[in-house]
C-alpha cells in the first residue's frame, strides 16, 4: 500500500487514499463528528482534552486544522474520513520539526472504528508520506503507558520502543507514565509492503 506517487495527483483537499479510506484536511463539516469522537470518554481517556469536548471547542479546532500545512513546521492534523460510508473516523497529528527531517506522530479512532485496522492503515499511509515523499529520517510517538492499544500499534508497524518517561505528565489531576517510541527512514523504508496488521 504504498501512496507515495499518487498522492500527488489527489485535489489539495485530499492528501491520501488507502484502500478504505482517504486522509485529507479538516473542513467545516467536520465540527460535529469530531465533536462527538472526543466526547467519548473511552476516547478521550489518555488525551489532553477533556470530554465532553463542545462543539464551539470543535468549530475551533477544525479551523486550526484546516489552516495547517503538512510541509510546513508545526501541527498538521489529517481527517481519516471512511470512503464507503463518507464519515469522519478519526485523526493523525503529526509534528513536524523546523529541520524538516524528524516528526512527531499521534492517532484518534471513534470508538466503532477501532479494533478494525483503520488506525494502522491510517498511520502506515501517513507514514509512508512522511519517508518516501517528504524524506524524513525519524518519526517519534509517546503515548501513556496504560494505553496497550496505541502502544501495540506503534510496535506492529516498526516503531522501537526507546524510553519509558515515569510520570512525565500531569493530566486529569494525576501523573502518568510515557511510552517514547522512535522508527527511523531505513526502518520504515525496508518494508517490503504495509500488508495487513
Amino acid at each position: 500500500m504504498s501512496v507515495s506517487g499518487e498522492a500527488l495527483t489527489y485535489p489539495r483537499r485530499v492528501l491520501m487514499a488507502t484502500e478504505r479510506l482517504i486522509l485529507r484536511r479538516f473542513r467545516a463539516s467536520d465540527a460535529g463528528r469530531l465533536s462527538e469522537y472526543r466526547s467519548d470518554p473511552g476516547v478521550a481517556r489518555y488525551q489532553s482534552w477533556d470530554a465532553p469536548f463542545p462543539a464551539d471547542k470543535a468549530e475551533v479546532a477544525v479551523r486550526n486544522f484546516a489552516a495547517g500545512s503538512p510541509d510546513r513546521p508545526g501541527w498538521f492534523q489529517y481527517a481519516i474520513e471512511h470512503t464507503a460510508e463518507r464519515v469522519l473516523i478519526g485523526d493523525v497529528a503529526v509534528r513536524l520539526h523546523d529541520n524538516l527531517k524528524q516528526a512527531e506522530i499521534g492517532f484518534t479512532l471513534a470508538t466503532a472504528y477501532q479494533k478494525r485496522g483503520f488506525a494502522a492503515e491510517a498511520v502506515s499511509a501517513v507514514l509512508d508520506r512522511l519517508f518516501r515523499l517528504q524524506g524524513l529520517h525519524r518519526v517519534m510517538g509517546e503515548c501513556d503507558a496504560r494505553n496497550t492499544a496505541s502502544a501495540a500499534l506503534m510496535e506492529r508497524l516498526g516503531f522501537i520502543r526507546e524510553g519509558l518517561l515515569r510520570q512525565q505528565t500531569f493530566i486529569k489531576g494525576e501523573w502518568t507514565d510515557d511510552l517514547l517510541f522512535g522508527i527511523l527512514a531505513p526502518e520504515w523504508l525496508a518494508r517490503e509492503s504495509v500488508g495487513p496488521l
